[in-house]
Protein backbone atom coordinates (compact mmCIF):
# COMPACT_ATOMS: atom_id res chain seq x y z
CA UNK A 1 0.00 0.00 0.00
CA UNK A 2 2.94 2.26 0.83
CA UNK A 3 4.44 2.12 -2.93
CA UNK A 4 0.76 2.80 -4.07
CA UNK A 5 0.63 5.97 -1.61
CA UNK A 6 3.60 7.25 -3.30
CA UNK A 7 2.74 6.81 -6.84
CA UNK A 8 -0.26 8.47 -5.81
CA UNK A 9 1.34 11.44 -4.46
CA UNK A 10 3.96 11.51 -7.65
CA UNK A 11 0.73 11.79 -10.16
CA UNK A 12 -0.29 14.75 -7.72
CA UNK A 13 2.69 16.44 -8.42
CA UNK A 14 3.06 15.83 -11.74
CA UNK A 15 -0.26 17.28 -12.25
CA UNK A 16 0.66 20.51 -10.41
CA UNK A 17 3.06 21.42 -12.26
CA UNK A 18 1.23 20.87 -15.68
CA UNK A 19 -2.02 22.98 -13.91
CA UNK A 20 0.70 25.97 -13.52
CA UNK A 21 1.53 25.16 -9.93
CA UNK A 22 4.90 26.97 -8.80
CA UNK A 23 5.64 24.68 -5.76
CA UNK A 24 3.19 21.64 -4.36
CA UNK A 25 3.21 18.74 -1.79
CA UNK A 26 0.75 16.54 -1.80
CA UNK A 27 -0.55 14.09 1.04
CA UNK A 28 -1.81 10.38 0.19
CA UNK A 29 -3.72 8.45 3.08
CA UNK A 30 -5.25 4.67 3.24
CA UNK A 31 -7.06 3.52 6.52
CA UNK A 32 -9.03 0.30 7.49
CA UNK A 33 -10.59 0.10 11.12
CA UNK A 34 -12.79 -2.23 12.37
CA UNK A 35 -15.10 -1.75 15.49
CA UNK A 36 -17.14 -3.56 17.56
CA UNK A 37 -19.85 -2.24 20.30
CA UNK A 38 -21.95 -4.13 23.06
CA UNK A 39 -24.89 -2.70 25.06
CA UNK A 40 -26.24 -4.94 27.71
CA UNK A 41 -25.17 -7.96 26.15
CA UNK A 42 -26.24 -6.94 22.93
CA UNK A 43 -24.43 -5.88 19.09
CA UNK A 44 -25.04 -2.32 19.29
CA UNK A 45 -22.94 -1.60 16.59
CA UNK A 46 -20.41 -3.31 13.79
CA UNK A 47 -18.21 -1.52 11.08
CA UNK A 48 -15.60 -2.34 9.00
CA UNK A 49 -14.23 0.56 7.01
CA UNK A 50 -11.51 0.90 4.12
CA UNK A 51 -10.72 4.16 2.50
CA UNK A 52 -7.81 6.17 0.04
CA UNK A 53 -7.93 9.98 0.01
CA UNK A 54 -5.51 11.99 -1.34
CA UNK A 55 -4.96 15.89 -0.92
CA UNK A 56 -3.08 18.51 -2.68
CA UNK A 57 -2.02 22.18 -1.76
CA UNK A 58 -0.25 23.74 -4.72
CA UNK A 59 1.53 27.60 -4.59
CA UNK A 60 2.11 30.36 -6.79
CA UNK A 61 4.17 32.87 -4.99
CA UNK A 62 2.37 34.10 -1.46
CA UNK A 63 -1.19 32.24 -2.27
CA UNK A 64 -1.79 28.87 -1.64
CA UNK A 65 -5.30 26.40 -1.52
CA UNK A 66 -5.75 22.78 -0.93
CA UNK A 67 -7.83 20.44 -2.50
CA UNK A 68 -8.81 16.36 -1.66
CA UNK A 69 -10.33 14.08 -3.31
CA UNK A 70 -11.21 10.17 -2.88
CA UNK A 71 -11.48 9.41 -6.52
CA UNK A 72 -7.77 8.14 -7.84
CA UNK A 73 -8.40 8.15 -11.52
CA UNK A 74 -6.03 10.26 -13.80
CA UNK A 75 -9.19 12.19 -14.97
CA UNK A 76 -9.63 13.59 -11.02
CA UNK A 77 -5.89 14.03 -10.35
CA UNK A 78 -5.97 16.14 -13.49
CA UNK A 79 -9.25 18.25 -12.56
CA UNK A 80 -8.20 18.33 -8.81
CA UNK A 81 -4.71 19.91 -9.68
CA UNK A 82 -6.10 22.69 -11.94
CA UNK A 83 -8.75 23.36 -9.40
CA UNK A 84 -6.66 23.99 -7.02
CA UNK A 85 -4.26 26.82 -8.54
CA UNK A 86 -7.43 28.51 -10.04
CA UNK A 87 -8.75 28.87 -6.34
CA UNK A 88 -4.75 29.78 -5.08
CA UNK A 89 -4.59 32.56 -8.07
CA UNK A 90 -8.02 33.76 -5.94
CA UNK A 91 -6.66 33.19 -2.57
CA UNK A 92 -5.00 36.17 -0.39
CA UNK A 93 -1.43 36.80 -0.26
CA UNK A 94 0.44 35.39 2.65
CA UNK A 95 4.40 35.96 1.66
CA UNK A 96 5.06 33.40 4.65
CA UNK A 97 3.40 30.16 3.13
CA UNK A 98 5.99 27.91 1.33
CA UNK A 99 7.90 24.55 1.11
CA UNK A 100 10.73 24.11 3.46
CA UNK A 101 14.24 24.58 1.99
CA UNK A 102 15.55 21.30 0.61
CA UNK A 103 18.63 21.67 2.79
CA UNK A 104 16.56 21.36 5.64
CA UNK A 105 14.00 18.36 4.84
CA UNK A 106 14.50 15.32 6.41
CA UNK A 107 16.32 12.15 4.77
CA UNK A 108 17.36 8.30 6.05
CA UNK A 109 15.14 8.40 8.92
CA UNK A 110 15.12 5.19 10.93
CA UNK A 111 11.92 3.94 10.33
CA UNK A 112 12.30 0.20 11.91
CA UNK A 113 13.18 1.94 15.15
CA UNK A 114 10.26 3.48 15.73
CA UNK A 115 7.93 -0.07 15.43
CA UNK A 116 4.43 1.76 14.55
CA UNK A 117 3.16 -0.75 12.83
CA UNK A 118 1.81 -4.58 14.06
CA UNK A 119 2.56 -7.05 11.09
CA UNK A 120 0.05 -9.09 13.05
CA UNK A 121 -2.99 -9.71 11.27
CA UNK A 122 -6.14 -7.46 11.45
CA UNK A 123 -8.23 -8.94 13.68
CA UNK A 124 -11.89 -10.24 12.43
CA UNK A 125 -15.45 -8.68 14.42
CA UNK A 126 -15.29 -12.36 15.82
CA UNK A 127 -12.46 -12.00 17.48
CA UNK A 128 -13.48 -8.54 18.91
CA UNK A 129 -16.85 -9.10 19.41
CA UNK A 130 -14.95 -12.25 22.09
CA UNK A 131 -12.79 -9.41 23.73
CA UNK A 132 -16.07 -7.22 24.48
CA UNK A 133 -17.70 -10.19 26.21
CA UNK A 134 -14.76 -10.76 28.15
CA UNK A 135 -15.33 -7.33 29.38
CA UNK A 136 -18.47 -6.92 30.19
CA UNK A 137 -18.62 -10.12 32.28
CA UNK A 138 -15.71 -9.27 34.12
CA UNK A 139 -17.94 -5.89 35.12
CA UNK A 140 -20.87 -8.12 35.69
CA UNK A 141 -19.05 -10.47 38.06
CA UNK A 142 -18.70 -7.45 40.42
CA UNK A 143 -22.55 -7.43 42.29
CA UNK A 144 -24.14 -3.84 42.11
CA UNK A 145 -22.96 -3.40 38.25
CA UNK A 146 -26.47 -2.55 36.23
CA UNK A 147 -25.53 -2.07 33.21
CA UNK A 148 -22.04 -2.39 31.09
CA UNK A 149 -21.26 -1.04 27.35
CA UNK A 150 -17.71 -2.14 26.25
CA UNK A 151 -16.12 -1.15 22.62
CA UNK A 152 -13.01 -3.02 20.93
CA UNK A 153 -11.55 -1.90 17.54
CA UNK A 154 -8.44 -1.62 15.46
CA UNK A 155 -6.92 0.30 13.03
CA UNK A 156 -4.64 0.40 10.79
CA UNK A 157 -3.32 3.58 8.45
CA UNK A 158 -0.97 4.74 6.07
CA UNK A 159 0.23 7.66 4.45
CA UNK A 160 2.81 9.29 2.18
CA UNK A 161 4.04 12.58 1.35
CA UNK A 162 5.91 14.08 -1.29
CA UNK A 163 6.78 17.63 -2.26
CA UNK A 164 8.19 19.47 -5.36
CA UNK A 165 11.66 20.33 -3.09
CA UNK A 166 12.61 17.10 -3.37
CA UNK A 167 10.75 15.17 -0.13
CA UNK A 168 9.23 11.85 -0.28
CA UNK A 169 8.08 9.78 2.45
CA UNK A 170 5.55 7.79 4.45
CA UNK A 171 4.80 5.43 7.00
CA UNK A 172 2.27 3.22 8.21
CA UNK A 173 0.96 2.53 12.05
CA UNK A 174 -1.36 0.26 13.81
CA UNK A 175 -3.86 0.89 17.18
CA UNK A 176 -5.47 -2.21 18.83
CA UNK A 177 -8.29 -0.80 21.75
CA UNK A 178 -10.87 -2.07 24.12
CA UNK A 179 -12.78 -0.22 26.96
CA UNK A 180 -16.01 -1.18 29.12
CA UNK A 181 -17.78 1.96 30.57
CA UNK A 182 -19.66 0.30 33.93
CA UNK A 183 -22.90 1.81 35.47
CA UNK A 184 -24.81 1.55 39.29
CA UNK A 185 -28.00 2.40 40.55
CA UNK A 186 -30.85 3.34 38.60
CA UNK A 187 -32.57 7.09 37.80
CA UNK A 188 -30.75 9.65 39.68
CA UNK A 189 -28.86 7.74 41.91
CA UNK A 190 -26.94 6.18 38.83
CA UNK A 191 -22.79 6.29 38.40
CA UNK A 192 -20.97 5.35 35.82
CA UNK A 193 -17.03 5.12 35.24
CA UNK A 194 -14.64 3.37 32.46
CA UNK A 195 -11.64 1.76 31.86
CA UNK A 196 -9.92 1.26 28.33
CA UNK A 197 -6.48 0.46 26.88
CA UNK A 198 -5.18 1.15 23.46
CA UNK A 199 -1.61 0.01 21.96
CA UNK A 200 0.23 -0.04 18.73
CA UNK A 201 0.90 -3.77 19.01
CA UNK A 202 -1.72 -5.97 19.79
CA UNK A 203 -0.16 -8.29 21.57
CA UNK A 204 0.94 -5.23 24.18
CA UNK A 205 -2.97 -4.79 25.09
CA UNK A 206 -3.72 -6.00 28.57
CA UNK A 207 -6.42 -8.67 29.46
CA UNK A 208 -10.19 -7.58 28.87
CA UNK A 209 -11.26 -9.10 32.39
CA UNK A 210 -8.92 -6.83 33.89
CA UNK A 211 -10.76 -3.78 31.92
CA UNK A 212 -13.97 -4.71 32.80
CA UNK A 213 -13.20 -5.33 36.43
CA UNK A 214 -11.16 -1.47 36.19
CA UNK A 215 -14.32 -0.50 35.06
CA UNK A 216 -16.64 -1.69 37.50
CA UNK A 217 -14.82 -1.44 40.30
CA UNK A 218 -14.46 2.65 39.49
CA UNK A 219 -18.08 2.48 38.53
CA UNK A 220 -19.07 1.39 42.53
CA UNK A 221 -17.06 3.69 43.80
CA UNK A 222 -19.11 6.58 42.61
CA UNK A 223 -22.15 5.26 44.43
CA UNK A 224 -23.83 7.93 46.59
CA UNK A 225 -21.83 10.54 44.85
CA UNK A 226 -23.35 14.29 46.71
CA UNK A 227 -21.92 17.71 46.13
CA UNK A 228 -18.86 18.95 47.98
CA UNK A 229 -18.80 21.92 50.34
CA UNK A 230 -17.78 25.39 48.22
CA UNK A 231 -14.61 26.63 49.71
CA UNK A 232 -11.15 26.70 48.76
CA UNK A 233 -9.06 23.97 48.89
CA UNK A 234 -6.64 21.46 47.46
CA UNK A 235 -7.18 19.55 44.58
CA UNK A 236 -5.70 16.69 43.45
CA UNK A 237 -6.12 15.77 39.52
CA UNK A 238 -5.76 12.08 39.09
CA UNK A 239 -3.46 10.62 36.31
CA UNK A 240 -6.36 10.04 33.98
CA UNK A 241 -7.87 13.93 33.72
CA UNK A 242 -4.27 15.49 34.91
CA UNK A 243 -3.14 15.76 31.27
CA UNK A 244 -5.78 18.01 30.58
CA UNK A 245 -3.31 20.47 32.52
CA UNK A 246 -0.94 20.37 30.45
CA UNK A 247 -2.77 20.10 27.48
CA UNK A 248 -3.77 23.64 27.98
CA UNK A 249 -0.01 24.85 28.56
CA UNK A 250 0.71 23.08 24.54
CA UNK A 251 -2.51 25.13 23.17
CA UNK A 252 -1.07 28.50 24.97
CA UNK A 253 1.97 28.17 23.64
CA UNK A 254 1.10 26.68 20.19
CA UNK A 255 2.29 29.02 17.17
CA UNK A 256 -1.50 29.48 15.62
CA UNK A 257 -2.27 31.18 19.41
CA UNK A 258 1.44 33.32 19.57
CA UNK A 259 0.80 34.66 16.23
CA UNK A 260 -2.92 35.97 16.76
CA UNK A 261 -1.94 37.32 20.13
CA UNK A 262 -4.44 34.89 21.50
CA UNK A 263 -2.59 33.26 24.73
CA UNK A 264 -2.33 33.71 28.10
CA UNK A 265 1.62 32.71 27.56
CA UNK A 266 2.01 35.10 25.06
CA UNK A 267 4.66 37.36 27.04
CA UNK A 268 6.40 34.08 28.72
CA UNK A 269 8.90 33.16 26.43
CA UNK A 270 12.26 32.81 28.50
CA UNK A 271 9.93 33.01 31.73
CA UNK A 272 9.24 30.41 33.99
CA UNK A 273 5.82 29.10 33.87
CA UNK A 274 6.11 25.29 35.45
CA UNK A 275 7.86 24.91 38.93
CA UNK A 276 11.85 24.82 38.50
CA UNK A 277 11.79 21.05 39.01
CA UNK A 278 9.72 20.29 36.05
CA UNK A 279 10.38 19.95 32.83
CA UNK A 280 8.01 19.39 29.68
CA UNK A 281 9.57 17.01 26.86
CA UNK A 282 8.15 16.44 24.10
CA UNK A 283 9.60 13.45 22.25
CA UNK A 284 8.15 12.11 18.25
CA UNK A 285 10.91 9.55 17.95
CA UNK A 286 9.55 6.79 20.94
CA UNK A 287 9.02 3.38 19.84
CA UNK A 288 5.47 1.64 19.23
CA UNK A 289 4.03 4.70 20.64
CA UNK A 290 0.73 6.20 18.51
CA UNK A 291 1.99 9.79 18.30
CA UNK A 292 5.63 9.37 17.22
CA UNK A 293 6.78 10.15 13.30
CA UNK A 294 10.43 10.16 11.95
CA UNK A 295 9.20 13.73 10.10
CA UNK A 296 6.51 16.24 10.10
CA UNK A 297 3.74 17.26 8.06
CA UNK A 298 6.17 19.77 5.62
CA UNK A 299 8.86 17.15 5.30
CA UNK A 300 11.03 18.18 8.29
CA UNK A 301 12.70 15.97 10.41
CA UNK A 302 11.52 15.41 14.04
CA UNK A 303 13.67 15.59 16.98
CA UNK A 304 13.33 15.44 20.99
CA UNK A 305 12.88 18.71 22.38
CA UNK A 306 12.61 20.21 25.74
CA UNK A 307 9.47 22.50 25.66
CA UNK A 308 9.96 23.96 29.54
CA UNK A 309 13.35 22.78 30.76
CA UNK A 310 13.36 22.79 34.62
CA UNK A 311 10.22 25.36 34.63
CA UNK A 312 11.86 27.82 31.72
CA UNK A 313 9.53 27.64 28.69
CA UNK A 314 11.84 27.48 26.06
CA UNK A 315 9.97 28.19 22.56
CA UNK A 316 6.85 28.21 20.59
CA UNK A 317 5.33 25.02 18.94
CA UNK A 318 6.03 26.15 15.26
CA UNK A 319 5.42 24.79 12.04
CA UNK A 320 6.91 26.95 8.44
CA UNK A 321 4.42 29.60 8.28
CA UNK A 322 4.16 30.35 11.72
CA UNK A 323 7.66 30.24 12.34
CA UNK A 324 8.15 32.77 9.45
CA UNK A 325 5.72 35.13 10.44
CA UNK A 326 7.77 35.38 14.70
CA UNK A 327 11.12 35.55 12.49
CA UNK A 328 11.43 31.93 14.07
CA UNK A 329 12.48 28.23 12.72
CA UNK A 330 10.45 25.77 11.93
CA UNK A 331 10.11 23.04 15.31
CA UNK A 332 9.09 20.25 12.83
CA UNK A 333 5.41 20.45 14.62
CA UNK A 334 3.68 20.43 11.67
CA UNK A 335 0.24 18.96 11.15
CA UNK A 336 -2.20 18.64 8.42
CA UNK A 337 -5.56 16.53 6.62
CA UNK A 338 -5.67 16.08 3.00
CA UNK A 339 -7.86 19.10 2.91
CA UNK A 340 -6.25 21.86 5.21
CA UNK A 341 -2.66 23.39 4.77
CA UNK A 342 0.11 22.24 8.10
CA UNK A 343 -0.85 23.79 11.06
CA UNK A 344 1.31 23.61 14.61
CA UNK A 345 0.96 20.49 16.62
CA UNK A 346 2.88 18.18 19.61
CA UNK A 347 3.39 14.60 19.91
CA UNK A 348 4.68 12.55 22.10
CA UNK A 349 4.68 14.90 26.08
CA UNK A 350 6.47 14.08 29.11
CA UNK A 351 6.06 16.00 32.06
CA UNK A 352 8.99 15.28 34.49
CA UNK A 353 7.95 12.88 37.63
CA UNK A 354 7.47 14.10 41.10
CA UNK A 355 8.97 11.52 44.26
CA UNK A 356 5.89 11.01 45.88
CA UNK A 357 3.15 8.19 45.03
CA UNK A 358 -0.45 8.90 44.51
CA UNK A 359 -0.86 7.71 48.17
CA UNK A 360 1.74 10.22 48.96
CA UNK A 361 0.04 13.88 47.62
CA UNK A 362 -3.52 12.46 49.43
CA UNK A 363 -2.06 12.04 52.64
CA UNK A 364 0.10 15.37 52.39
CA UNK A 365 -3.42 17.14 50.65
CA UNK A 366 -5.42 17.01 54.11
CA UNK A 367 -9.13 17.93 53.20
CA UNK A 368 -9.59 18.54 49.83
CA UNK A 369 -11.06 17.12 46.52
CA UNK A 370 -9.64 14.04 44.60
CA UNK A 371 -11.08 14.58 40.36
CA UNK A 372 -11.18 11.93 38.70
CA UNK A 373 -13.61 12.63 35.91
CA UNK A 374 -14.37 16.60 34.53
CA UNK A 375 -16.96 17.75 32.03
CA UNK A 376 -17.24 21.19 30.05
CA UNK A 377 -14.24 23.42 30.19
CA UNK A 378 -14.72 27.33 30.11
CA UNK A 379 -10.67 28.19 29.76
CA UNK A 380 -10.55 31.98 28.61
CA UNK A 381 -6.94 31.89 26.05
CA UNK A 382 -6.36 35.20 26.81
CA UNK A 383 -6.14 35.06 30.82
CA UNK A 384 -5.81 31.73 31.19
CA UNK A 385 -9.02 31.96 33.62
CA UNK A 386 -10.17 28.44 34.70
CA UNK A 387 -13.28 26.46 35.37
CA UNK A 388 -14.48 23.05 34.90
CA UNK A 389 -17.09 20.94 35.94
CA UNK A 390 -15.28 17.70 38.06
CA UNK A 391 -16.01 15.00 40.00
CA UNK A 392 -13.80 12.83 42.14
CA UNK A 393 -14.39 12.01 46.16
CA UNK A 394 -13.73 14.44 48.67
CA UNK A 395 -10.39 13.34 51.30
CA UNK A 396 -10.77 14.24 54.61
CA UNK A 397 -7.43 14.02 56.82
CA UNK A 398 -5.50 12.61 53.86
CA UNK A 399 -7.74 9.81 53.18
CA UNK A 400 -10.68 9.53 50.60
CA UNK A 401 -13.84 10.12 52.34
CA UNK A 402 -17.23 9.45 50.01
CA UNK A 403 -17.71 10.16 45.98
CA UNK A 404 -18.69 13.64 44.90
CA UNK A 405 -20.13 15.04 41.81
CA UNK A 406 -21.78 18.66 40.22
CA UNK A 407 -18.91 20.51 40.95
CA UNK A 408 -17.25 23.46 39.59
CA UNK A 409 -13.08 23.66 39.89
CA UNK A 410 -11.70 27.45 39.07
CA UNK A 411 -8.72 28.95 39.16
CA UNK A 412 -5.85 30.80 36.46
CA UNK A 413 -3.78 28.34 34.87
CA UNK A 414 -0.47 30.44 35.35
CA UNK A 415 -0.81 30.39 38.59
CA UNK A 416 -2.19 27.17 38.75
CA UNK A 417 0.68 25.20 36.91
CA UNK A 418 3.26 27.09 38.89
CA UNK A 419 2.19 25.70 41.69
CA UNK A 420 1.84 21.88 40.81
CA UNK A 421 3.00 19.02 42.34
CA UNK A 422 3.72 15.44 40.37
CA UNK A 423 3.00 12.21 41.59
CA UNK A 424 5.25 9.04 40.20
CA UNK A 425 2.48 7.30 38.04
CA UNK A 426 2.32 7.90 35.11
CA UNK A 427 1.43 5.32 32.36
CA UNK A 428 4.91 4.51 30.56
CA UNK A 429 2.56 3.45 27.58
CA UNK A 430 0.77 6.51 26.72
CA UNK A 431 1.94 8.88 24.05
CA UNK A 432 1.21 11.69 26.50
CA UNK A 433 2.93 10.92 30.13
CA UNK A 434 1.75 12.87 32.81
CA UNK A 435 0.98 11.74 36.57
CA UNK A 436 -1.40 12.80 39.03
CA UNK A 437 -1.22 16.77 40.09
CA UNK A 438 -1.25 18.25 43.11
CA UNK A 439 -2.60 22.25 43.06
CA UNK A 440 -3.26 23.77 46.64
CA UNK A 441 -5.80 26.20 47.41
CA UNK A 442 -8.23 26.37 43.98
CA UNK A 443 -11.86 27.53 44.52
CA UNK A 444 -14.39 24.56 44.93
CA UNK A 445 -18.46 25.62 43.58
CA UNK A 446 -20.31 22.62 45.19
CA UNK A 447 -23.13 22.64 47.58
Amino acid sequence: MTAQLSDLTARLLDAARKAGAEAADAMAVSGTSVSIDLRQGALEQAERAEAVEIGLRVLIGGQQACVSASDLSDRTIAALAERAVAMAREAPHDPTVGLADPADIARNWNLAALDLADPAPEPDAATLEQDCRAVEAAALSRGGITQVESSAGYSARALHIAATNGFSGGYARTSRSLSAVAFTGTGTQMERDWAGESRTFQSDLPDAAGIGSLAAERALARAGAVKPVTGTYPVLFDERVASSLIGHLLSAINGAAIVRGASWLRDALGRQVLPATLSVIEDPLRPRIGGSRPFDAEGLPTARRAIVENGILTGWTLDLGTARKLGMASTASASRGTSSPPSPSTTNIDLTQGASSLHDLLRDMGTGLYVTSMIGSTINPTTGDYSRGAAGFWVENGALSHPVNECTIAGNLRDMLLRLVPANDARAHLSTRVPSCLIDGMTLAGS
